[in-house]
């Protein structure tokens, strides 16, 4: 046990070292950037079409990353293999895209055969290296030079720090242009529609319950009886009442049934014009269902009537439809 504890304790040390290298490596990337970030912003913000993100091995997968977190805050992008580039891919890439090559060593020979093809086809090239003497540098129109990293691998091979470093630089490259976009969350939620940001500004109550077309609804002169059979076999808890025209002019729930019942059987005999509430609280099927949600909770609200134009109720809205969806 002692033995194990010691190993722990090694593999605790060891895990932060490797954290604090990583860290300190991302804050001297810090100290380096300078007014010439601007124009690499300023290129991306002109290009007319895509970011094309290429990379080799550990820098392609930061690639990956890169293209995805731009793609989803405003700026189109996508990832190419240098290697698939080089058998056929290069036509993804038009004269109005601009490529960012990342490789530490700018001297990654995928990347460099594939060079003279984005060049003849047009389009601008942002390198992403550790030194500006590298052949990518040269070859490219910009360059953001992350410098010598001191990667946290002991043996120095494994690429480590300089990774995390450019992922952190692409990150605040990518902000940068969100920040410069004026992006909204309406705009993330618009890209990611089926996560909770999405649904929280996406979806609307007649995205909700549509799903389940629930829509109880009865006439001032229908009986108590025949509403709680209309409102049990919807499953819904109530029923909406309507005038002569099918416009919502009050609600009838469970609760004011069971209210009445306590007080005798005869309310069965009753009709709804003798219990129902008048000017009852509704939402358009337009509405925002988190807007659904913060309602029915202020008012501590199971029910809801969801009409259309003209006030005419086209369903009942429940909140356990709402808090399913993890609103």
């Amino acid at each position: 046990m002692l033995r194990d504890l010691k190993q722990s304790v090694n593999y605790v040390e060891s895990i932060r070292e490797v954290l604090e290298t990583e860290a300190n490596e991302i804050l001297k990337l810090k100290d380096r950037i300078n007014f010439r970030i601007n124009e690499v912003i300023e290129m991306i913000l002109a290009c007319e079409n895509k970011v094309v993100f290429t990379g080799m091995g550990k820098s392609g997968i930061i690639g990956r990353k890169l293209a995805s977190t731009f793609a989803s805050t405003g700026t189109p992008a996508f990832f190419l293999h240098p290697g698939e580039a080089l058998h056929g891919d290069l036509g993804k890439i038009t004269k109005n895209d601009a490529v960012i090559a990342i490789s530490n060593s700018g001297e990654t020979s995928e990347i460099l055969n594939i060079i003279p093809s984005i060049k003849r086809i047009g389009a601008k090239m942002i390198a992403i290296v550790g030194s500006r003497k590298s052949t990518l540098a040269r070859r490219s129109n910009l360059v953001v030079d992350i410098g010598e990293i001191e990667e946290a691998c002991p043996l120095g091979l494994a690429p480590t720090s300089s990774t995390t470093a450019t992922l952190a630089l692409g990150d605040a490259i990518a902000i940068a242009l969100l920040k410069a976009r004026e992006f909204t969350p309406e705009n993330f939620a618009l890209f990611h529609p089926g996560g909770s940001l999405g649904r929280r500004l996406l979806l609307t109550v007649g995205h909700v319950v549509r799903r389940k077309k629930v829509n109880p609804v009865v006439a001032l002169d229908t009986g108590i009886k025949d509403a709680l059979f209309i409102m049990t076999e919807a499953g819904a808890g109530a029923v909406s009442v309507i005038d002569d025209e099918g416009r919502l002019i009050g609600i009838l729930t469970d609760g004011d049934i069971r209210r009445e019942l306590m007080k005798g059987h005869e309310v069965l005999d009753k009709k709804v014009a003798d219990l129902y509430t008048k000017y009852p609280v509704s939402v358009s099927d337009r509405q925002l269902a988190t807007e659904a949600l913060r309602i029915m909770e202020d008012r501590a609200f199971n029910v809801l009537p969801v009409v259309k134009a003209g006030k005419k109720p086209v369903a009942m809205l429940r909140i356990q439809d709402l808090t399913r969806l993890g609103l």
